[in-house]
């Protein structure tokens, strides 16, 4: 697997794989593509990095991230739907906090409460439950 830092020409590839993993974590974020690479775009500019990673010629997986002082926060970590349950996940994470991550005290990510397969992926990964984000929607 090769990696690669994510340029603004590349916001519309990072919008629509944002839009399928809103899809497949049952997200309830309603924008479309271009509204995503309207925010993606802005979010590059404001702080935030992203990685694409390659695997035989054909992006595999991205993340979404910001270093801070004190941590890492993970806020989009994507593997394309044919190679899930393959190692590929594991493999580009191994690589943000191998080659592309400093050195932080902490690294965070946030999971919604019904994707299992999620939690279960960032536990086996090495992530502790913290704290739960309770909401009431009207």
């Amino acid at each position: 697997m090769t990696w690669r830092a994510a340029q603004k020409r590349d916001c519309r590839l990072l919008a629509e794989l944002n839009f399928q993993l809103i899809a497949d974590e049952r997200h309830r974020n309603s924008m479309n593509v271009q509204d995503l690479e309207r925010r993606m775009r802005s979010w590059l500019q404001e702080g935030y990095d992203a990685v694409l990673f390659d695997r035989a010629g054909e992006v595999a997986a991205y993340a979404l991230y910001r270093i801070e002082p004190d941590e890492i926060h993970l806020r989009h970590f994507f593997v394309a739907r044919h190679l899930r349950r393959q190692g590929v996940g594991r493999e580009a994470f191994n690589l943000l906090r191998d080659h592309i991550w400093p050195r932080a005290p902490r690294l965070t990510v946030s999971v919604l409460t019904h994707n299992a397969a999620a939690l279960n992926f960032w536990r086996a990964m090495g992530y502790k439950d913290y704290c739960l984000a309770m909401e009431i929607v009207q």
